[in-house]
């Protein structure tokens, strides 16, 4: 875990962040739904020896992150946050690096700003504008209270066993959702499904790479990114052997991965992996 030295105040937080500098290209490292930015210890490094300039932050009531006393996790804050983090850290258009939630949230970021986005890449995260059947509409809605009966103390491991496949990256990920609290957690959650909002023929503005590990079987992202790619007419790719947590299930891979789609974004500024149709 990497010492936020950083921090930003903001109304109802404290946002903890790091700023590794460089003269390179910016990335945004933006971590899932109860966890923190320690979920990209493996990656931040690689792409900040590759000549990146990487940022990490933890979102508000993750980390060490605060929330203030009787605040709640929304979705407008977390994208105002991520607003004001940028401004502080005065970088032009960098690529936004989004798990899960935070793939949710870079999407939504390039919708409303896409002149100040210079890419995003999304590691398991459902699709914000993607359609959804009536099932998908029932299980978006019932996630919440669903989560919400289960006990405080079992919650933790439940959530990792669901979203990793190493038992090295279950025990990094039960360790990290027992920080937080279930209230907060629940927040949170209910922040996520609320970025989901379909809007056929919607496509991203901004070059766009989708990554999605294969043994990912939390909500639909198995389904959602696969139909989301051939939408945007992009190459998904997929790890194998990774869960949902892919950073941590396959670090390496992940690794090589980031760094190839972002040096070929360097190369050619203006293009995404779109293939031609």
């Amino acid at each position: 875990m990497v010492k936020l030295a950083r921090r930003l105040t903001r109304p109802g937080a404290e946002i903890a962040f790091a700023d590794f500098g460089g003269d390179g290209s910016s990335v945004v490292l933006i971590h899932g739904a109860g966890v923190d930015h320690s979920m990209f210890d493996e990656q931040g490094p690689v792409l900040t020896q590759r000549g990146y300039r990487v940022i990490v932050w933890d979102l508000r009531g993750h980390g060490q992150s605060a929330l203030s006393p009787g605040e709640r996790f929304t979705a407008s804050d977390a994208l105002e946050d991520l607003d004001a983090l940028l401004a502080e850290c005065g970088v032009d258009a960098p690529v936004l690096v989004g798990h899960s939630l935070g793939g949710n949230l870079a999407q939504a970021f390039a919708r409303k700003f896409p002149r100040r986005v210079g890419g995003v890449i999304v590691l398991d995260s459902t699709w914000n504008a993607g359609p959804l059947s009536a099932l998908e509409r029932f299980a978006l809605r019932l996630a919440a209270p669903g989560l919400a009966v289960i006990p405080a103390g079992r919650l933790p491991r439940i959530m990792a066993r669901a979203s990793a496949t190493t038992p090295e990256a279950m025990a990094r990920t039960e360790a990290l959702f027992t920080r937080i609290p279930k209230r907060t957690f629940l927040d949170v959650w209910r922040a996520t499904a609320s970025f989901v909002a379909p809007e056929p023929g919607y496509r991203s503005p901004v070059p766009l790479a989708l990554v999605r590990g294969a043994e990912d079987r939390t909500g639909n992202i198995a389904t959602a990114m696969p139909r989301w790619a051939h939408a945007e007419g992009l190459v998904e790719h997929v790890v194998p052997g990774a869960g949902h947590m892919v950073t941590m299930d396959a670090p390496a891979e992940t690794s090589r991965l980031l760094v190839s789609i972002l040096d070929g974004w360097d190369q050619r500024p203006v293009a995404s992996e779109r293939r031609s149709r």
